[in-house]
């Protein structure tokens, strides 16, 4: 009945899906939630306010192929997003910037800093903290550890649920100070959201007649993987199986787990017209959440009343919650290697995503590869 078994139906199954089905072949698309469109679903909340249920997702990037092809399936409303963080009792601005310098520091001390910083390095660069802490200047040795200190390695400490002293800090001093003004948080040359939402994209990319979407479905109710093959319906599935979910999952996590990072999304109800100045502000230091978003300031709307989301990271437990981020160690990498090595064995059988890879990838990412994929799937 079908050419191709897609498991998931976040954005890497349902650009396989709509590219495929283009092609003529006939896809069956399952997902274990009772929704499409994965990590980017978004709905409107009781005040009509659109929020996205699994934290926010905003579109950004340098890649005109993808946008095109994106652009087929939505109209766009231009969005760049801007990121605060609450440090010493005020917010300053993200990426660390000559901004942000103004701002954290009194006017003499942040016009010596930038004199400094544009008498060792070119207007527009980017300067990796650890860079700066090798310097001979004590001030930019200075500067370095109060943007280590303030901004990053106890934001990071909560993301991944370390302590600051077991965190590597050769690896955590990467994050740069920007010589410039620009408090965009990303630079890319395509900066939107979906104009009606994500959902909406999801729901325009799956409207083709081979598709046949099951949710509330699990691989595991409707398929079985052993010795070699795999089946769909009690019966040997001759297809090609397109699988994005985890990949310690699919076989029955037989060299262990692959660990992840989760995050408990508390949403919230405000009576108030905007609760922050921007979208997003980031906690580094306070509170145990890591970030509050409110979603106005991404989706406009008027009305007397606004959402935010608060981001507590826990420990992923299998059945329990989601898990959003692959924890990268080199233990971790050998186990998921473990489980590719094992995939080889079943030929018809494709890993594709985020938990199928163990790997992160931003959207215009997986569009990408799913793009490259779908087209040697379709040549051979």
């Amino acid at each position: 009945m079908f050419d191709y078994l897609i498991v998931g139906a976040g954005l890497a199954g349902t650009v396989m899906a709509e590219r495929l089905s283009k092609h003529g072949d006939k896809i069956l698309l399952i997902d274990k939630r009772p929704h499409i469109g994965g990590n980017c679903y978004d709905i409107r909340d009781q005040n009509n306010i659109l929020i996205h249920k699994y934290g926010p997702h905003l579109f950004h990037t340098n890649n005109e192929e993808v946008w095109k092809y994106l652009s087929q399936f939505t109209e766009w409303e231009t969005y760049q997003h801007h990121v605060l963080a609450f440090v010493d009792g005020k917010n300053i601005s993200l990426p660390f910037n000559f901004n942000t310098l103004y701002e954290a520091f009194p006017a003499i001390m942040a016009k010596l800093l930038e004199k400094k910083l544009l008498a060792t390095y070119p207007l527009g660069s980017k300067i990796p903290i650890l860079e700066l802490k090798q310097s001979d200047d004590e001030d930019l040795q200075r500067l370095a550890d109060y943007v280590y200190n303030k901004i990053f390695v106890n934001y990071t400490a909560k993301q991944w649920g370390l302590k600051p002293e077991e965190m590597d800090s050769a690896v955590t001093a990467r994050v740069p100070i920007l010589l410039d003004r620009d408090n965009r948080y990303f630079t890319d040359i395509y900066q939107a959201v979906p104009k009606y939402g994500y959902t909406k994209l999801f729901e325009s990319l799956l409207a083709h007649p081979n598709i046949e979407i099951m949710l509330q479905t699990d691989f595991k109710e409707v398929g079985s993987i052993a010795e070699q093959e795999i089946y769909l319906f009690g019966e040997k599935f001759s297809g090609k199986v397109i699988y994005t979910g985890q990949i310690d999952e699919l076989f029955d996590c037989k060299f262990g787990e692959l660990p992840y990072r989760s995050v408990k999304m508390d949403f919230e109800l405000v009576n108030q017209i905007h609760y922050q100045k921007v979208a997003t502000i980031n906690y580094p230091n306070d509170h145990t959440f890591t970030r509050i978003t409110e979603f106005k300031h991404i989706h406009p709307i008027e009305c007397d009343t606004t959402t935010i989301l608060k981001e507590y990271p826990e420990k992923y437990i299998q059945g329990k919650n989601t898990p959003y981020y692959p924890i990268f160690t080199n233990e971790n990498q050998k186990l998921y290697a473990k489980y590719v090595e094992y995939s080889k064995n079943y030929p018809n059988l494709t890993l594709l995503g985020r938990l199928a890879e163990y790997m992160y990838y931003d959207m215009d990412d997986i569009v990408e590869k799913a793009l490259q994929l779908s087209s040697i799937l379709i040549k051979e």
